[in-house]
């Protein structure tokens, strides 16, 4: 990170030149009303089909749509695609698309689409996401290259007509479509520069910014993309985003005049921070549960008698009356309630130890354990991995003792990690058991269970595999009844439970804070909030 002098300087700012006196870059760019966000984290990459970070979306989302866009509520709207239809079998969906611009003034067609899926599910791409996309018809195949690009489920019928086979009905696709990895890419950029296309001097956009200026560790900048079809109608000419990791730092820029929004502050102390910056403070039911999640191909975690011994201890009622944000709620399933298309009340997935005196876990895990071969002349010895923001670095210490409680031969060692290399360790496989996370993508439960299918790949950390399992999100995925639907999904998630490959922590709520001047901000549950819905009266 820049020191604070810098920082300054470049809030400050509303001509390259002062951002170039902080190593900016050229010297033709006029910034105007400029709209300020903390995002939490410096961006490994910018590029759609690469990027797996909630603070690299506020950035891609704001250069980059497809053809579907969130509203300011968080749903679905049409972006690039302008109708479609689908036929009797509910797998092809036909697009027709709006004669749009890329920023170079490049006409947006069918074919750049085309050649952007083909690109996220090219072996060499290694996108991480890539599973989010395999219901469409190839996809799989092609991401192992068993099959070749012209294979894949997408094809331009003509520049303005896209055609999207999937392998089975999908009634969230419009959600789906929102999400960054669906986006078009410019084909005559990318295969120009290769790798170096998202860099400010090379990139070409579709979306309302352009990137300009990234300062690796200082800032990004973006500014109005002129060839955008709303351009006129925006109220801020560029955007900056800071990736600042320290939420006191952040609070501090704040009180200074020198950050719109940031997007995330330390739960615990909610009541002080409301009464420092009334009106501030947005903190609202989310679709993200934080899991902790075991790795079966490391033993003891391959037995499901020590994992379930685990999470029985933990007090997650203590952790979230305690030492984490107010508003989170104890999780004992891994779907967040109030999704979508999904079963509520008796018939919700669940532990079967859930309403269990925690007393009775404890002795039923010490139970578990001897069962298992542990005892004081073979100690439980592991290690806990955990991340180093803010909430989650308040109930590690917590678990450690609750484990502790089981017996004294438990012994958890902790070791905290870097997010961004936490998650790289998770997909890699390089862990005993971890702290983890998922936000939604879309508002549909697939979004979450997927993550467990043994085919997903990278996202699916702890490597679970039951094809019972598999084959229930393989019934759901060609049921067209959205309830006989939510059904199999509820079947499989219980499944999964009782597996207990990961153990659910807690539901949590958005945490954000944004100048109560701004207008354009609605709270929603997927939390994504576009710049281009923002202004400053």
């Amino acid at each position: 990170m820049t020191d604070g002098r810098g920082i300054k300087r470049l809030l400050a700012g509303a001509t390259l030149a002062l951002l170039a006196a902080c190593g900016g870059g050229g010297s033709d760019v006029e910034y105007g009303e400029m709209l300020r966000r903390g995002i939490s984290a410096n961006p490994d990459t910018l590029d759609p089909h690469k990027s797996s970070a909630q603070w690299e979306n506020i950035v891609i989302g704001d250069m980059f749509e497809g053809l579907f866009v969130e509203d300011s509520a968080g749903r679905p709207v049409p972006a690039v695609a302008d109708s479609w239809e689908l036929d009797e079998t509910q797998t092809v969906w036909t697009f027709k698309l709006k004669e749009t611009l890329w920023s170079d003034g490049t006409p947006l067609t069918a074919h750049d689409f085309v050649f952007a899926f083909r690109r996220l599910q090219a072996p060499e791409t290694a996108g991480q996401y890539a599973s989010m996309l395999w219901l469409v018809k190839n996809a799989a195949e092609l991401n192992r290259g068993e099959v070749e690009p012209e294979d894949l489920g997408i094809r331009a019928i003509d520049d303005y007509t896209l055609e999207i086979t999937l392998d089975y009905p999908a009634p969230y696709l419009p959600g789906l479509l929102t999400h960054y990895t669906t986006y078009p890419v410019p084909r005559h950029v990318v295969e120009e520069f290769g790798d170096r296309w998202v860099r400010p001097e090379n990139i070409v956009v579709n979306g309302p910014y352009k990137l300009v200026d990234w300062t690796v560790g200082a800032s990004l900048v973006s500014v109005k993309n002129e060839n955008w079809e709303g351009a006129d109608e925006l109220c801020f000419d560029s955007v900056a985003y800071f990736p600042i990791s320290d939420l006191n730092a952040a609070e501090r820029m704040i009180e200074a005049g020198e950050m719109d929004i940031n997007n995330a502050f330390e739960g615990p102390r909610r009541d002080e921070i409301e009464r420092r910056l009334p009106g501030w403070v947005h903190a609202d039911p989310a679709l993200t549960v934080t899991y902790w999640v075991f790795n079966e191909d490391v033993p003891p975690f391959d037995d499901v008698r020590v994992r379930k011994a685990l999470a029985m201890a933990l007090d997650r009622e203590f952790m979230t009356e305690n030492v984490l944000t107010p508003g989170y709620i104890p999780a004992y399933s891994f779907v967040p309630p109030g999704i979508d298309n999904y079963v509520s009340g008796e018939g919700a997935p669940r532990v079967d130890w859930a309403d269990m005196p925690r007393a009775e876990r404890l002795l039923e895990a010490r139970r578990l354990l001897e069962e298992a071969g542990f005892g004081p002349n073979n100690p439980l010895r592991f290690t806990y991995m955990y991340r180093n923001t803010s909430d989650n670095m308040k109930p590690p210490p917590v678990a450690q003792q609750n484990w502790k409680q089981i017996a004294d031969w438990v012994q958890p060692e902790l070791l905290l990690q870097e997010t961004k290399v936490l998650y790289e360790r998770l997909r890699q496989s390089d862990f005993e058991f971890s702290d983890a996370a998922w936000v939604a993508d879309f508002n549909d439960p697939h979004n979450f269970l997927y993550l467990l299918d043994s085919k997903t790949g990278q996202l699916n950390y702890g490597n679970y595999t039951n094809p019972e399992y598999d084959a229930l999100l393989a019934a759901s995925n060609v049921e067209l009844d959205l309830e006989a639907r939510a059904e199999l999904l509820a079947e499989a998630e219980q499944m999964m439970l009782d597996d207990m490959p990961l153990t659910p922590m807690w539901f949590q709520v958005n945490q954000n804070l944004v100048d109560p001047t701004l207008t354009g901000w609605e709270d929603n549950v997927v939390d994504i909030h576009r710049s281009r819905y923002l202004c400053r009266p």
